[in-house]
């Protein structure tokens, strides 16, 4: 199971873009890799095709690469710096069923994410 799921608000501990936060906008699970927004930023440059609508113009465009999952660090709601993160199992009951649930917390304050 993933710590940092689609979504998740995260900064980045290390590499070129050192600092910078952003929202998880993909997570590639067979390679250990997050897409952040605006974080690892490359241009690529594009050829210009056919689609199925249409013509698509050519050129350089930016696009955000993957970022290996170990140089991410989710953000704490309550103090907005990077924490590690932690499972709680919980009883919840829902339909007259007794559940165990899994949430995640983080570890500096302690609240759940």
């Amino acid at each position: 199971m993933a710590k940092i799921k689609k979504g998740d608000l995260v900064v980045v501990i290390s590499g070129r873009d050192k600092g910078q936060q952003g929202r998880v906008l993909e997570v590639l699970v067979e390679s250990q890799r997050v897409v952040v927004e605006g974080v690892q930023r490359v241009q690529k440059h594009v050829k210009a095709g056919q689609t199925a609508r249409g013509t698509r113009t050519g050129g350089i465009e930016t696009i955000e690469a993957p970022i290996h999952i170990s140089n991410v660090m989710l953000v704490d709601p309550e103090t907005k710096k990077g924490t590690r993160v932690g499972y709680r199992t919980e009883q919840v009951e829902r339909d007259g069923r007794t559940r165990t649930v899994r949430v995640r917390v983080a570890k500096r304050s302690g609240k759940d994410i």
